[in-house]
């Protein structure tokens, strides 16, 4: 079981945190992040980052184009965007390459094991609303602890 310190480094989250039930969809959604996290070769504070992450943006809803309601061209778990490199619409709305793609960008920021989660996520996600990722936290590294070694 992962330990709290190596799933939030800087301590119990403070401020309010949200949470939701999760279906099925979005249960096999988190067990990709986590599979993917594994094969990217990163550890369990990549997974938390990276599920919170896409709390924030889809609810762990691989969301397709949702026309007018789209923020632009974003797709996917992470909401990322074809025109901004993330890959192709295929590619950003499987779950895996998504995931691995989000990594990537997680593992260019010097320190990210260590930063605030809302830091590392707005590095690599460049949100207008960085703040929000934070109140995933806990619900994410609930949600590593239960799936990481499953």
């Amino acid at each position: 079981k992962p330990s709290p310190e190596k799933l939030m480094p800087n301590g119990t989250p403070s401020g309010n945190q949200s949470r939701i039930g999760l279906n099925d969809e979005q249960k096999a959604n988190v067990k990709a992040i986590v599979a993917a996290t594994k094969k990217a070769g990163m550890d369990e504070r990549a997974a938390v980052i990276s599920i919170a992450t896409s709390l924030q943006e889809s609810k762990l809803e691989n969301l397709g184009h949702l026309g007018d309601a789209n923020d632009h061209d974003s797709l996917g778990l992470f909401q990322q965007r074809p025109s901004s490199g993330w890959g192709s619409p295929e590619q950003i709305t499987d779950p895996e390459y998504s995931t691995i793609a989000f990594l990537k960008g997680l593992k260019q920021i010097d320190g990210w094991e260590k930063l605030p989660l809302t830091v590392a996520a707005q590095k690599v996600q460049v949100s207008a609303y960085p703040d929000a990722y934070a109140q995933w936290e806990t619900q994410a590294a609930d949600l590593v602890t239960q799936y990481w070694n499953s």
